[in-house]
């Protein structure tokens, strides 16, 4: 058993530690709260926007008026974009992204991962650092200062570079991988197909296409509107990635702060055990001394 002494400066850290993750638990509730309200405002109006979005590309489909859902015949460039974290301690929140984006593209993409035209964009410090150091992962670019201030405006910049790299056929499809917002406790590791526009056919025997009355005209429509609702959905992806970031460092922080209190109530365990230990030892000595006098 160790020593009084060690034990001792052992829950003085461990207390010192706890100390720290209690704090960081509070601070990360509070980016939390503007985080989770930010996404929770911005999905009903992405979620409708979406929904005339997937309408207007249906009713185009078979004609070249809308760009965004060409569907390519023959794959030859693929985009990966990976959208981790700056920061760490928050559990498995970017080791889960990064794990999803190789799976996708050595699965999914296999052929095309072989010969070197699966390339990542990456916005995140954290997948950055794993990605940069492999050189069977060919990089696009990295955007990790996008969160310094993460606004529509800074966003809407790079989406418009993603969407004119397809456009502009250098990438045939682009694939968002993100952590979507459930809960402080869940996040969900979502793989979004952002170009070309997937059109999910309705098979339900009542459809719920909506014959939309379309003004100005269907021309300024697609040119407006479509562009627009592909920058509002790639926003509501950092947004939603974002405050999962801050849930699950929050979760990471306190399952961290209740460890550490387990940890102090065993060692105090011990401490007291070790101190009970020492002064039995000690009575034992003088009352052998005292024996050894008598006699």
């Amino acid at each position: 058993m160790a020593g009084l002494k060690e034990i001792k400066t052992r829950i003085a850290s461990v207390k010192s530690t706890r100390q720290i993750t209690s704090a960081m638990k509070m601070v990360s509730a509070a980016y939390l709260r503007k985080a989770q309200d930010a996404i929770l405002q911005m999905r009903p109006y992405a979620g409708k926007l979406q929904e005339i979005l997937l309408n207007l590309s249906e009713s185009l489909e078979g004609s070249n008026d809308n760009i965004y859902a060409e569907k390519r015949e023959e794959l030859n460039r693929v985009l990966i974009v990976v959208v981790t974290s700056n920061r760490g301690l928050c559990g498995a929140f970017n080791t889960n992204i990064i794990k999803k984006s190789i799976e996708i593209a050595t699965t999914k993409y296999e052929k095309l991962f072989r010969n070197e035209r699966v390339h990542f964009l990456i916005i995140g410090k954290k997948a950055y650092d794993f990605f940069k150091t492999k050189k069977e992962y060919k990089l696009n670019s990295e955007h990790n200062s996008i969160y310094e201030n993460l606004s529509f405006e800074n966003v809407e910049k790079l989406a418009d570079k993603i969407m004119n790299s397809f456009t502009g056929k250098e990438y045939d499809e682009i694939i968002l991988v993100y952590n979507q917002f459930k809960n402080a406790a869940i996040q969900i590791v979502t793989e979004e197909q952002f170009l070309p526009v997937k059109i999910e056919k309705n098979n339900n025997e009542v459809k719920h296409n909506i014959d939309y009355i379309l003004e100005p005209t269907r021309e300024f429509i697609i040119k407006e509107l479509i562009p627009k609702s592909l920058k509002i959905q790639f926003f509501k992806a950092l947004l939603d990635s974002h405050a999962a970031e801050h849930g699950a460092r929050m979760t990471s922080m306190h399952k961290a702060t209740d460890n550490a209190t387990d940890i102090i109530r065993e060692l105090n365990l011990h401490y007291n055990k070790a101190r009970q230990a020492t002064i039995t030892k000690e009575i034992l000595e003088i009352v052998s001394g005292a024996e050894a006098l008598k006699g």
